[in-house]
């Protein structure tokens, strides 16, 4: 679902002009004008979706960042409709308080309990079979899976597709995963439906994987940084010279080291370190600098050390 073509309104639009078109689709679809119009009740739930989204800045954030079919590997719809005011949606409509519209506070929930789980998790539907005399009930949904994924460097810069073996109660199925580029480790990509099943014949649960990375050869993530330690000789670090880096796309730089660096000085190679999601900005490369120090000497190199020493250095 695209938000902003569901709601009509351009991607440059202010939250006023957000919120006027969702109240104007709104009241067109509202339950309450459309009794027993499947395809309103559907429109109605999502321009709610899509209002849910746009009309908190976080999230809007988030969706512009990573686009309609990340967004939705990170965000349930329990997240996208987490801290949405359903009593601010009522009031709109003459919904809130003692009076208004009956019909929608009990397609709501009626107010209370777990409204969003009870309308926009198809409300009224009973899977297993019809609406019984305590009304429709919806069978327990199946239980939702967890596993880690670990993703390289690479993959994290350039985003990638991984195909993974997933064995639940026996049986085993082949998936595609769509990695983001710039995916922080510790996040988890949502696939709907990929859960175990439901074992009243309700939908199956999500499956959650949980992003780790490899350990890379060459580089530690910071952030949206990589960091390279490069061991130079102290007659380098007091002199100055060169060291190659090679970035993750293959791109070499020789680097220029200044004479008398210290342990542990960074040298900055700006913007290409990782991405800042699929749209954002890179990180750098920082090369840190440690002094080498021979674990045996020569007894000319002792002799020259011992001269230095003599001298201060």
């Amino acid at each position: 679902m695209e938000y902003y073509q569901t709601l009509g309104v351009t991607k440059d639009a202010t939250a006023a002009e957000i919120k006027k078109a969702y109240r104007k689709l709104a009241l067109k679809y509202h339950p309450d004008k459309n009794q027993g119009d499947k395809t309103a009740e559907s429109k109605f739930k999502e321009i709610s979706e899509a209002y849910a989204v746009l009309s908190d800045s976080e999230k809007k954030k988030q969706y512009d960042t990573y686009g309609s079919t990340d967004f939705h590997q990170r965000y349930s719809q329990e997240d996208i409709f987490r801290n949405f005011d359903l009593n601010d949606i009522l009031r709109q409509f003459g919904a809130g308080g003692g009076g208004g519209s009956r019909s929608f506070r009990t397609n709501m929930g009626g107010g209370g309990g777990q409204p969003f789980q009870s309308f926009f998790g198809q409300a009224g539907t009973n899977r297993a079979g019809g609406c019984g005399s305590g009304g429709c009930h919806q069978p327990e949904k199946g239980h939702d899976l967890t596993y880690q994924l670990v993703v390289s460097l690479e993959e994290i810069m350039h985003g990638a597709e991984k195909n993974i073996t997933l064995r639940t109660n026996g049986t085993s199925q082949n998936v595609t995963v769509k990695i983001p580029k710039g995916i922080e480790a510790g996040k988890k990509l949502r696939l709907k439906g990929k859960g175990a099943p439901s074992p009243q014949g309700g939908p199956p649960g999500d499956l959650y994987l949980k992003v780790e990375e490899s350990k890379h050869e060459r580089f530690v993530r910071e952030g949206d940084d990589l960091v390279c330690e490069k061991l130079i000789p102290f007659s380098d670090a007091c002199l100055g010279t060169k060291v190659e880096v090679e970035t993750l796309e293959g791109k070499k730089f020789a680097v220029s080291v200044p004479p008398g660096i210290q342990h542990d000085a960074r040298l900055r190679i700006k913007g290409h370190g990782l991405p800042s999601g699929p749209l954002g900005h890179r990180g750098d490369i920082y090369v840190k600098f440690g002094v080498q120090v021979p674990a045996q000497l020569s007894p000319e190199a002792e002799e020259l050390l011992s001269s230095l020493h003599k001298a201060g250095m």
